[in-house]
């Protein structure tokens, strides 16, 4: 198997000059304490291409990822990919759902989460797929592949805190409770809760939950989605009939993918024919502040990304969706400590 490096060219005189237009350097007043900052950027480390899977002579359409217990999950057309995140070998191909004598073949997967030892797999053909993180058993499957019965398509799943929340065709997005799916429950189970997107039709939607939030990235509203869990759970029956609304800020960028780390809030967004990295804090972030920490189209001025619809993050490693290109790449977060005297 051959993992794909890139290698990174010494550009140390262009970051120093960088830097220092950053942050406005000085020689003033000598002696004086500095005033410190930390300069966040990325560098190419890695790229997981089709050339990695198998004997390398498949395809990778890569849509929404996941990352848990160091494995790098990947929806890739009709199969779900399953990655180590550290050596960024190849494990598995997931092809189908298997349970006692139900065979399942996945199709047109679009969107992969990982919670307390399940996977949950959204298909486009109107599915979502439960299955055991350890061994790949299946546990149930949600929709029985037909349109207007439990989903109509599912382009985005994202598990908290003990809600399942699934994007569907248009502006809903229907939640159910974890402990609904169980071996025994039936393909049909009933949401608990509706949220309207406000616009929406058929695209990959990317969602994550932090600070009792669930933030969708809402690309055809142009705005990221706010919903209060509290406030779902509050409002739940009544939703039913009418889907609760998000709120939202005005916002200059188109909003693709949004995942939260520990520090974080790691996003894509575009603007016209450009494709953004962007990371914010979480304060900010979750206050609606969006001045980002970093803001990259490309790395150091070279291969500029595609669309990117999946994001996530382990370690000081960034791992991008890159549907354009085909790849996973893989990005490494730095960070300088500069000082600027007074």
């Amino acid at each position: 198997m051959e993992i794909t490096y890139k290698t990174i060219m010494n550009k140390i005189p262009f970051l120093l000059v960088l830097l220092c237009l950053f942050v406005g350097c000085s020689k003033d007043s000598e002696g004086a304490e500095p005033t410190t900052y930390n300069y966040f950027y990325p560098t190419d480390e890695a790229s997981i291409t089709a050339a990695q899977i198998g004997n390398g002579t498949g395809t990778l359409d890569p849509k929404g990822i996941a990352i848990a217990n160091e494995k790098l999950y990947v929806a890739n057309g009709d199969v779900l990919e399953v990655f180590n995140a550290v050596t960024l070998a190849h494990i598995k191909t997931i092809t189908e759902y298997k349970k006692g004598t139900t065979t399942i073949p996945m199709a047109a997967i679009t969107s992969v989460a990982v919670d307390k030892g399940r996977i949950y797999i959204g298909s486009r053909e109107s599915r979502l797929f439960v299955i055991d993180e350890t061994t790949n058993a299946g546990i149930s499957v949600l929709g029985n592949g037909q349109w207007w019965q439990t989903f109509v398509h599912v382009f985005g799943v994202v598990v908290r805190d003990g809600l399942v929340f699934v994007k569907e065709k248009e502006t809903s997005i229907k939640v159910f409770e974890t402990t609904q799916i169980t071996e025994s429950s039936e393909w049909n189970l009933k949401p608990i809760a509706k949220l309207n997107t406000l616009n929406g039709f058929d695209q990959i939607y990317s969602m994550d939950v932090d600070a009792g939030n669930l933030v969708v990235a809402g690309r055809d509203a142009k705005s990221y989605l706010y919903y209060n869990i509290d406030a779902i759970k509050a409002n739940a029956a009544q939703s039913l009939t009418e889907p609760i609304k998000p709120v939202t800020v005005p916002f200059d960028a188109k909003p693709i993918a949004v995942s939260f780390t520990k520090d974080w809030a790691i996003t894509s967004e575009n603007v016209g024919s450009n494709n953004y990295l962007r990371l914010y804090t979480k304060p900010d972030f979750m206050n609606r502040i969006f001045t980002a920490s970093v803001n990259a189209s490309d790395i150091l001025g070279q291969n500029p990304f595609g669309s990117i619809v999946g994001v996530a993050q382990l370690n000081d490693r960034l791992f991008l969706s890159d549907n354009t290109n085909k790849k996973i790449r893989v990005l490494k977060l730095n960070k300088s400590v500069i000082a600027e005297q007074r």
